[in-house]
């Protein structure tokens, strides 16, 4: 009980960038809190939920569009007793000159915690700009900075990609998830590629990242990924042949993302070239048949919104192996969770 509250005291007022930032101990709780909130829902109500940060204010400033995490953040701060506020660039002076350390010290008298996302278009897919928007805002803001999304990780989504994880197989260590290079006709940016890698890594998974020459994710948090696994007793694979790797998969993931290439010269220079290098691949697509070659218990993950007919089959994604509507319900509790931690609801 003693080293659970010395846990839950250090993230009041922690910042979430990274998951790498978090120890094992913290993100174990923020899991286990995670999957605590979901079960007073079902069994007791919402009304029954405790108030945990009533009166308090998340603001989210978001540079990039979303159809979850925006909802999942707003309707977490809801139930929870306090109030999420939605701020667009456009809807600040940023456009015009303001500094970013301006905007931060007044959210931090407004708000009790700061989310931000920026990513693909608002930063032209270009490797690192939004991550150091964010880190810069984080520098300046007093109050917990969480990255709802950046170009190089998203890590509530991991959070509840784990839980989901966990959920279905229960103990994960050894497990096989296979993240998988899919195709479509659109550039993605690999955050959520990133962001599972890493939480899958450091809770001993053995993790193959199955793509075509010529997208392979960045140097450094292929090196991170690594160390993570040598810590934890897992593994990291690279495959070029995705049915080979496919073969006693637990898990599934399969999800386009953009090439180094792309994300050193941006989506306005190498943008047109890249689909069309895209539309070379177009049988790296997940198949029922595919599915023969998994795990008899394995499932399929998808942080969406997913490419029905291009990264997967509509079969695939709506078979009973798919769990993406649940995996999406429960980043609800794993924002609901980070929520509650950084900004001191406990």
């Amino acid at each position: 009980m003693v080293i659970l509250r010395s846990v839950v005291d250090n993230l009041k007022g922690k910042d979430l960038i990274t998951t790498q930032d978090w120890s094992i101990e913290e993100l174990r709780v923020a899991i286990d809190l995670a999957k605590e909130l979901k079960r007073q829902y079902y069994y007791l109500g919402i009304e029954r939920i405790p108030k945990y940060l009533d009166r308090k204010t998340f603001i989210m400033l978001f540079y990039a569009p979303s159809t979850r995490t925006r909802s999942a953040f707003e309707t977490a701060m809801t139930i929870l007793g306090g109030h999420a506020q939605y701020v667009e660039p456009r809807m600040t002076r940023a456009g015009e000159g303001e500094a970013i350390k301006d905007i931060a010290k007044m959210y931090e008298i407004y708000g009790q915690g700061l989310g931000i996302r920026i990513l693909d278009k608002a930063i032209d897919f270009k490797w690192g700009e939004g991550h150091k928007i964010l880190l810069e805002y984080a520098k300046h803001a007093k109050i917990p900075v969480i990255n709802m999304a950046d170009d190089q990780e998203h890590p509530t989504q991991a959070l509840g990609d784990l839980m989901t994880i966990e959920g279905k197989l229960g103990k994960v260590e050894k497990k096989k998830f296979v993240i998988m290079w899919a195709y479509a006709p659109v550039l993605r940016g690999p955050c959520s590629i990133i962001a599972d890698m890493f939480l899958a890594t450091r809770f001993g998974m053995d993790v193959v990242l199955a793509h075509p020459s010529g997208y392979e994710l960045p140097e450094e948090v292929i090196e991170i990924a690594k160390k993570n696994a040598e810590e934890s007793g897992g593994s990291l694979e690279i495959s070029n042949d995705y049915r080979e790797a496919l073969r006693g998969a637990h898990v599934v993931f399969p999800r386009n993302w953009c090439s180094k290439k792309l994300l050193e010269l941006g989506a306005s220079a190498y943008g047109k070239q890249e689909l069309e290098n895209y539309a070379k691949f177009k049988d790296w697509r997940l198949k029922m048949e595919d599915l023969d070659l998994m795990d008899k218990k394995g499932i399929i993950t998808h942080v969406l919104p997913v490419f029905r007919g291009y990264e997967a089959d509509d079969e695939v994604m709506d078979s009973p192996r798919s769990v993406i509507y649940e995996q999406a319900e429960n980043n609800l509790w794993a924002k609901a969770a980070v929520l509650v931690l950084t900004m001191g609801g406990l």
